[in-house]
Formats: structure tokens, sequence, C-alpha cells
């Protein structure tokens, strides 16, 4: 099992990453698909190359070629949308925010998945991103819809944790060079 693999990867001095990456992903009480297209959408959105080549085998298994698509998807406007909402809302000019964005995100009108996952990995990627005006934006779309605190909480924790990973496993690469 690949997450497995990734989890002996983690160095000791690690350790709550390895408990957490663990928990957040085999304990997770989110439906198979929203569980399994978090995990992709974040493992593209950490850039690191390790968590991707291990958790995307895994993830493919366990969604249809929808979600897959999906998913990656997700992660693909959310890198686009995140540094461009991000940047909008941190410059100190409000005018931008009156401008049209003129940039296309067809994929989130029509994502071939139920809107409320696209959604929550959205949200995910954003977390990992920094976006706060994406992260509120999916948030409300995802409680307009009845999906509670805890499923978005759950879905920030595996973002929190895949980034963690990331960046600690790439940091070791690099240090071990």
């Amino acid at each position: 099992m690949a997450l497995d693999e990734l989890k002996s990867a983690v160095p000791d001095f690690a350790k709550d990453l390895k408990l957490n990456l663990g928990s957040v992903i085999g304990n997770s009480e989110l439906p198979q698909q929203q569980l399994w297209g978090t995990v992709l959408a974040c493992a593209i959105a950490s850039r690191s190359p390790k968590v991707l080549r291990e958790l995307e085998p895994e993830a493919k298994a366990n969604l249809s070629a929808e979600a897959y698509t999906a998913a990656k998807s997700a992660a693909a406007i959310m890198a686009m949308n995140n540094v461009f909402y991000r940047t909008r809302h941190l410059l100190s000019g409000p005018e931008y925010g009156n401008l049209r964005a003129g940039l296309r995100m067809n994929v989130i009108g029509k994502p071939g998945v139920e809107k409320i996952d696209f959604e929550l990995w959205s949200l995910a990627v954003s977390a990992i991103n920094g976006c706060g005006q994406c992260l509120d934006s999916h948030e409300q779309v995802l409680r307009k819809a009845g999906v509670d605190r805890e499923t978005i909480q759950e879905a920030v924790k595996i973002a929190s944790v895949i980034q963690a990973v990331g960046v600690t496993l790439d940091a070791e690469a690099v240090l071990a060079e």
C-alpha cells in the first residue's frame, strides 16, 4: 500500500505527521469519492513529487474516471484562481475587486462530479495555496448546500497533513544530496 510506504518515508522527528497521515486518510469519515478526490487534489497542490507518486495510484483505484479527472481539474483551476484572487485581495487598491477577471473557469460550473465534491476539493486546495477569498467562497457554497463544518474541517485537515508531509519529505531529499 502506497500510504504505508509514504508513512514509512516520514522521518522520526516528524512522527506526528506520520500518525496524522494515517488517521486523516485511514480513519476518515468522508465518503470514498470525497476522501480520495481530496487526497489527489491536495497531493497535486502540495507540489511534492514523492507525495503525488505515492498517493496517486491509490486515489486512482478509489475514484471513478470522472472523479479522478475532476480532482485533477480542481487542483489545476485552483492553482490559477488562488493566485489571482489572493493577489486581488492583497492589493491595497480596492478597485481591482471591481475589474472583470476575464479568466476561463468553465470546469467549476461543469466539473463532471457532484458539485459538493468539487467544491470540497477546491476548498482543500485553496487551504494549501493560502487564498482566504477562495476559502470563504467555497466554504459558503458548501454550507449553503448543507455540508457540516466537521466535513469541511476534515478536508482541511487532509490538506494540512499532505502539505506538511510533502514539505518535510522534499526538505529531507534536498538535505540528503
